[in-house]
This record gives C-alpha cells, sequence and structure tokens, in this order.
C-alpha cells in the first residue's frame, strides 16, 4: 500500500513539474476576473458603442491607454505617448440631397436610399426593365439611361452572417454591376421581400457613407452613377415606363480623428529586444444603430473588447516576466470602417517594421463552445508562416486544447473572414500573422453582443492561447520565417 501511494505521488509530482515546464511564467497573471471587470467596462453603455470618427471611440481609446499605463507598458505611439492619430476621411450623402419620382418628393433614408454616391443631378425618364431574372441586358440598350429593376433574391446565398447588412450589395454585383459596365447612368432597384426586411440594417450603413485613411481609394467618392432604392411600392409609379426622376445628389467630405493605441514591453536579451513581437486588437464597435430586442447600443463585447482585454491581461502577464524579444500592443482604431488603423499603422509603424517578427491579432474570441475554436493563416494560400503557425499549434497543445474548425480558412468559405481583420496589412507585407477567433454567433454585430454574454471561461482560455504562443515567439532563437512565394488569393 505505502508502494503504490509514494509511486501515485512520484507520477502525480512529475506530471506537474512537466506542466509547470510547458507553462510561461505569468499565465496565472492572465485572470477571468480581471478580463470581465475590464470588458464590462470598455463594452459598457458609457462609449455608446465606440463608433469610429466619433468621440466615442476616442473616449474609448483614452480608457485603453490609461489601462496601458496603469499595468505598466510604455508608450510606443508618437511623440513619447501612447497615441498614433490619423486622418479619418467621411463620405456621405448631405442632408439637403433631394431626390423626385414623378411628382412626389421622397424623404431620404426613409422612402429611399442612396447605396452608391455620386456627386449629380438627374433629371431623366426612367427606363423600367421587369423583375430582375427577367432581363437580358445584353438586350437592351442602358448607355446614358436611368435603369430601374426589381430585386430577385433567386440564386443569392443569403447563409452568411448579416445577410440584411449585405443583401443589397449582391443584388448590386449581380445586376447591377453589368449595367453599369455598359454606361447605365444611374440604377434603380425596386425592393423585393427580401430587400424590404433587409431595409432598416442596410439604410444604417449607407447612410454612414465611406471611409478611408489619406491615399486610399475612398478617400474620394469619384464615382458618377449613383445606385438607388425605392421601396416596392414604387414599382406601380415605374411599370408603365412613364415614370422620371429628378436628384440632386450631394457629397459630403470631412475628416475625423481616429487613434491607434500602442504600448510596449522591451525584451531583455542584448541582441533580440531590437526585435517585435505584436499583438493586434481593435477599439471600434458600431455604435447607436436599429433597435434590436429594445436596445440600440452596439456594445461590441465580444467585437472586439474581448480581444482588447486579452491583450490587456497579456501584457500584465509581459510587464511582470519579459521575454527576450520587445512586445509591442496595438489596438487599432477604425477597424468596422476598413482596416483603416491597421493599414495606417502598417504604412507608418512606431518602430521599423522589418524589426516585426510576427503579428498576433484577435477577432472575436470570447464566445461558443468553450472547447473550440479556430486560427485563420493556418491553411495556403492564407498560412504565411508555417513556423508561427508549427508555435501556435503547439501552445495550444500544451494549454487550451481547442478543437480548431480549420473549415474558416477555406479559400471557398462563404464568408472570406481571413480578409476582414487587422493581421491582414501586415500579411500583406509578408510579416507572419495569424488571427484567433472563437467564431461567429447571432449576436454579431448587434445590441446582443454585450458584456452578459460573454463565456468567460472561454475567453480565459483563449487569452491563454494567445499569451502561450506570444511567449514562444518572443523568446525563440529564430524569428518565425515567411513562406516562399506567399501570395494571397485576392
Amino acid at each position: 500500500m505505502k508502494k503504490n501511494n509514494l509511486l501515485y505521488l512520484l507520477l502525480v509530482t512529475t506530471n506537474c513539474l512537466f506542466a509547470q515546464l510547458n507553462n510561461p511564467p505569468g499565465l496565472n497573471l492572465i485572470r477571468t476576473d480581471d478580463l470581465k471587470k475590464d470588458l464590462y467596462s470598455l463594452a459598457d453603455a458609457h462609449f455608446n458603442g465606440r463608433s469610429a470618427g466619433t468621440l466615442d471611440e476616442l473616449k474609448a481609446s483614452m480608457w485603453l491607454a490609461e489601462k496601458y499605463r496603469s499595468i505598466g507598458l510604455k508608450p510606443a505611439g508618437d511623440d513619447g505617448t501612447y497615441f498614433q492619430y490619423f486622418n479619418l476621411w467621411r463620405n456621405h450623402i448631405a442632408d439637403n440631397s433631394s431626390i423626385q419620382i414623378n411628382t412626389t418628393s421622397l424623404t431620404l433614408w426613409k422612402d429611399v436610399t442612396v447605396s452608391q454616391m455620386a456627386n449629380i443631378s438627374l433629371n431623366a425618364p426612367i427606363v423600367y426593365l421587369g423583375n430582375a431574372l427577367d432581363i437580358d441586358t445584353n438586350a437592351v440598350e442602358v448607355k446614358g439611361k436611368v435603369i430601374a429593376i426589381e430585386a430577385n433574391s433567386k440564386g443569392i446565398n443569403l447563409n452568411v452572417s448579416l445577410p440584411t447588412w449585405r443583401y443589397s450589395r449582391y443584388i448590386f454585383l449581380k445586376y447591377g454591376q453589368p449595367l453599369l459596365k455598359r454606361g447605365a447612368m444611374a440604377i434603380i432597384f425596386i425592393a423585393d421581400d427580401v430587400a424590404e426586411n433587409a431595409w432598416d440594417d442596410a439604410t444604417e450603413n449607407y447612410k454612414r457613407g465611406s471611409y478611408d485613411i489619406d491615399g486610399g481609394a475612398n478617400e474620394n467618392v469619384t464615382t458618377t452613377t449613383p445606385v438607388i432604392w425605392l421601396h416596392a411600392n414604387a414599382k406601380k409609379e415605374l411599370q408603365q415606363n412613364t415614370g422620371t426622376i429628378k436628384a440632386t445628389i450631394i457629397v459630403d467630405k470631412y475628416s475625423y480623428p481616429s487613434v491607434n493605441i500602442v504600448g510596449k514591453i522591451t525584451g531583455t536579451d542584448v541582441n533580440l529586444k531590437t526585435e517585435y513581437l505584436l499583438y493586434s486588437g481593435h477599439t471600434d464597435a458600431h455604435g447607436i444603430r436599429n433597435i434590436i430586442k429594445n436596445d440600440s447600443i452596439y456594445y461590441g463585447a465580444d467585437d472586439n473588447a474581448s480581444v482588447d482585454v486579452a491583450m490587456l491581461a497579456n501584457a500584465r502577464a509581459f510587464v511582470k516576466n519579459p521575454p527576450k524579444r520587445s512586445v509591442l500592443f496595438v489596438i487599432h482604431g477604425a477597424e468596422e470602417r476598413g482596416l483603416l488603423g491597421s493599414r495606417y499603422f502598417s504604412a507608418h509603424p512606431t518602430v521599423p517594421i522589418q524589426h516585426i517578427v510576427a503579428v498576433l491579432n484577435g477577432d472575436m474570441i470570447g464566445r461558443n463552445n468553450v472547447d473550440s475554436a479556430t486560427m485563420l493563416g493556418i491553411m495556403p494560400p492564407h498560412r504565411n508562416s508555417l513556423d508561427l503557425v508549427n508555435l501556435a499549434l503547439a501552445a495550444n497543445k500544451e494549454g487550451p486544447n481547442f478543437k480548431l474548425d480549420t473549415t474558416w480558412d477555406d479559400v471557398k468559405h462563404v464568408e472570406g473572414w481571413y480578409f476582414r481583420s487587422d493581421h491582414l496589412p501586415y500579411a500583406r507585407l509578408g510579416i507572419p500573422a495569424i488571427m484567433y477567433t472563437s467564431l461567429l454567433h447571432p449576436d454579431y454585430h448587434t445590441p446582443q453582443d454585450n458584456a452578459q454574454n460573454i463565456n468567460y471561461p472561454k475567453l480565459k482560455k483563449m487569452a491563454d492561447w494567445m499569451y502561450r504562443t506570444g511567449w514562444k515567439v518572443a523568446n525563440v532563437n529564430l524569428r518565425p520565417a515567411t513562406d516562399k512565394n506567399f501570395k494571397l488569393e485576392r
């Protein structure tokens, strides 16, 4: 009996020692209580959903910078601060724009929506072509004409996230874009039942307009062809081909400040401390929008406060136990406006870009089954560093041991999510980059993405995984290599 007890004690002790050898030293500083407290603060109603290009985003950024300071991160933004400000350009339809069909003046965003902006004055007859499914665009002369067609959802895959946000865009790509290429002066879509159901969400997106940074493709509105949506009842006004449109569409352009929050930990190795591991998240969510289930604040708890607070937890671990390489923590502004903060930082880095050895980006890491997750950038052509992937996979095996769903990295996946988060600008530069996520859920981009609905044990495991990976990357002798001939499909 005593022998068996001694053998059991020896086995337990050995296993504990083995586990400790695999655990990075700061793991105990990643605490569920801290994650929960920080997330409730960042995803609070006080910040009104942290919409990019508003004071709410800037207020949340100041809160994050203060957390950096209290944790002990060194400022690594511009001019000895935690901040890297950049100019965010917004183009949107001015309130004094007007649209009239026949003799009826329409109320912008209620009776009519402009989905593609253009500075233009129209006074022209409307050529009604009928239902989109029945149109042979090659048989109709459209050059220089205002074309009206009825939307039709047949053949369009709506088994995607946010179908009400995307439907009008899908209709445009399938039916509108060919008409523009053939010289249509303007396009009017008449809503079908699907578009009517999507009207409020689509309108919220279009009334915001487009955003970009200096030099970006959307900095200026260059199109001269507007795309307009009318409700289904407009068919009666147009189907006899006697309709006319009078419109003055005015595009306003003005700038907002947005900001990246940048802190660092200096490495301990005399040679490696000039190299940087970069942790990446984003500040902004979607602000105040349509009411869903009696709430209109889109809190962005999972998207992306979950990652931001995990980065704070990782920072606490690294501050107390600095690795060989230096570590950058970059929480980007205006991700939801087109990856603007990461595009700006990757073009204007506050450290030499060639010294960034890897990017660990996170996007939504606090929901769904506690035992499952995934990583994007794990499969070619999205994988740009087998070395980095192997380090992340080893970290997963040693710690959280998630079952990984790699299908989301497939180039044929309908979501195309690899191209929708802040690792992308870095990967395009050839910097080894991956993205951690616990995947989408029904509360994505709704007010129900709130702090109460976060799976905190899951968030803890994801934060652990990011830290375990980061510890390996920041201490390995040779930096992760970029795969030869890496090239994205788009």
